[in-house]
């Protein structure tokens, strides 16, 4: 039976952009994004719990098809409120599985939050991440893991691209295992 590569997909400057791309206006503030010009939008803002947030145009569709290549599993602060409002305004099929944080740093001298429970949760899987917040540590702990390890590091501004989606449906291809 084949077993797809994990997919840890974060939100916040990968899904949820920090502006529109080729334009350095800040969404988080309604003023300063001002009226929608024919032409310029790149996108749709969206109230998530009082806070704007900015889903880049084709962002469903990125996401989308990403679904049928990895596991895909939530990575991100946002916890169960990624299935609340992003399975309904990325039109997916389904809820995916939240990695849960704890709430302190990692613990084990690795540097970044994230990495303690990304390690248990892909044990020795091969695993893909997507990420605008990727360090050091990130890159080491990729590098050091005994299975195939993918990072993919965003532009807050831009947010998950083509291209990117398109290398990492290439790498899953490569990475599917049998048991």
């Amino acid at each position: 039976m084949a077993e797809q590569p994990l997919l840890f997909i974060d939100v916040d400057g990968v899904i949820s952009t920090y502006g529109f791309a080729g334009n350095q206006r800040d969404p988080r503030s309604v003023a300063s994004a001002g009226p929608v010009v024919p032409g310029e939008a790149n996108g749709r803002f969206h109230m998530v719990d009082g806070i704007l947030h900015h889903i880049g145009a084709g962002m469903s569709r990125r996401v989308g098809s990403l679904l049928g290549h990895y596991e895909c599993v939530w990575a991100t602060g946002w916890g169960e409120r990624a299935n609340d409002h992003l399975v309904h305004i990325l039109a997916m099929p389904g809820e995916l599985e939240v990695v849960e944080f704890e709430v302190e740093p990692s613990t084990d001298g690795s540097g970044h939050w994230k990495l303690n429970s990304l390690t248990d949760r892909a044990a020795d899987r091969p695993a893909a991440w997507i990420d605008d917040g990727h360090n050091d540590a990130c890159h080491e702990w990729a590098a050091a893991r005994n299975a195939p390890t993918l990072l993919i590091s965003t532009d807050p501004f831009i947010g998950l691209t083509d291209e990117q989606v398109d290398h990492l449906i290439s790498w899953s291809t490569q990475h599917v295992t049998t048991s």
